[in-house]
This record gives structure tokens, sequence and C-alpha cells, in this order.
């Protein structure tokens, strides 16, 4: 598939700053507002021309800054998430993303757990900040399993929500104010995934599956071009999420 994204690459030759850091001290890093040792991080570019989303692991992760798709906030407070509808999406998605993906081994290895085994949570303090125009829709969070996401948090214009996988889950509130800031966090164990808003828990979803993962990040849900075109949506437009905190632990 061809992307026409090569206006934003071309830009970015002259104006991203990445791995190098020239002229950004070290407390300009995404890593060191967030613990990103067992991540990996998914632009929406192909620098590399391998036709897929740029993927980038430890130890590169630690010191990787590209704005506008990843990088801190003006006070160092949140890291920046951006994704454009011209975006180059990963192999197996048609929408574009600047998304982290849980790891382990320090970032080496995939992590991969069970919903019954064991207990699995991450909680996400966050911002969503802006939304694609014609069709306005952003995953800020998901749990995914060894082939398709199980659960996400959802804006759709003013209405965020929780999916599973295509189905709507527990509204979170209708009325959902672009940088607002709230926390979401999953709990999941004993085959089933707990999730709160601000603090209470707002649904208990039974459901097994294995080979999971979370994720967080912005995962727009539209596309200017491809099998998920968006009639009318620019190439330009996009969805953008600040991520204050998040933690993932295991038991």
């Amino acid at each position: 598939m061809i992307r026409k994204n090569r206006l934003w690459i071309a830009l970015c030759t002259i104006a991203c700053v990445t791995t190098s850091g020239i002229g950004n001290p070290a407390d300009n890093y995404p890593a060191s507002v967030l613990d990103l040792t067992n991540w990996k991080l998914n632009i929406p570019l192909d620098e590399n021309k391998d036709g897929k989303s740029d993927e980038i692991k430890q130890p590169q992760l630690a010191t990787y800054v590209i704005d506008p798709w990843f990088h801190n906030n003006n006070n160092n407070t949140g890291v920046v998430f951006r994704a454009h509808c011209g975006g180059t999406t990963t192999s197996g998605s048609g929408f574009p993303r600047s998304e982290l993906r849980e790891m382990i081994n320090n970032g080496k290895s995939g992590a991969s757990w069970s919903s019954d085994a064991g207990a699995h949570t991450m909680e996400i303090e966050q911002a969503i900040t802006h939304l694609p125009v014609v069709k306005p829709h952003i995953v800020a969070g998901q749990i995914h399993d060894a082939n398709d996401d199980v659960i996400v948090f959802r804006l759709e214009g003013k209405k965020l929500f929780i999916d599973h996988n295509g189905a709507d889950g527990a509204v979170l509130t209708k009325n959902y104010e672009l940088g607002t800031r709230f926390k979401v966090k999953m709990e999941v164990s004993n085959g089933e995934v707990r999730s709160y808003y601000n603090d209470a828990l707002v649904e208990t979803y039974p459901v097994h599956f294995a080979g999971a993962y979370f994720k967080a990040g912005a995962y727009v849900q539209s596309n200017c071009e491809g099998r998920k075109k968006v009639a009318g949506e620019s190439c330009d437009s996009f969805g953008e999420v600040v991520i204050y905190k998040v933690t993932v632990t295991h038991q």
C-alpha cells in the first residue's frame, strides 16, 4: 500500500529530533517522564522503507524523541503521542498509531500473559487533546491478545467508553472535553477484566484470552486512504494523547 506521508517524512528530515538528541538535555526525553524499560514504540512513519510503521525498541527508546509524534510536553510533565491519518500503519492494522506495546526482559521480548493465570494491571493517567476531523475516533489504551484487541478505552467525539472488540461496554462519560486529564485502570485476573475510571470501578467483563499484552498511546481510528479510507478525511488530520503516567504490574 502506498502511503501519502512523504511530506511528513521530508519535514522530519529537516525538523525532527531523533535518537541523537542534539540540542536536547536528557530531561527532555520521554523516558525521563515515563518508565519505558519494558515497552516498545510504533510511530506513524516508514523511514526505513520497509512498508510498515517504524518500531523503536530498547535501548534506542531510552533516548528517543521525534517531534511531533513522540515528545515531552512543554513542562516535561507528560509525553505527547500523535498519529496522523496519512501515517504508515503496522502490518496488521488499517489505522496509524503512535503507541507503546508492553515488553519484558528490559524490552528484549514481547509480553505474553493470560487472563486465567496471575494478576495483571495497567494504570494510565492521560488526556486526549486532539481528534481527526471527519471520523473523530481514537483508542488511548488497550489489552491485545495473540490475535486481536480484547478491550480498549476509546473516544468517539465526546463519548469516552470501553469497547469489547467492537461491542460497546461501559460509557465513562458522554461529554468528554479535549484536554481533560483522567485516569483509567485495567485489572485482569480469574478470567475477567475490571475497568476503572478516575478510581471508580465501572465494569467487570468476563473474558478468557492468552498471549496478551498492554498498549498505550494514540491509535487513531481514521485513515485518508487504503482499505480503511474515510471519505473526506485529510491525510494531515491527526489524533493526539498526552500520557502523564503509565504503570504495569504483574503478580
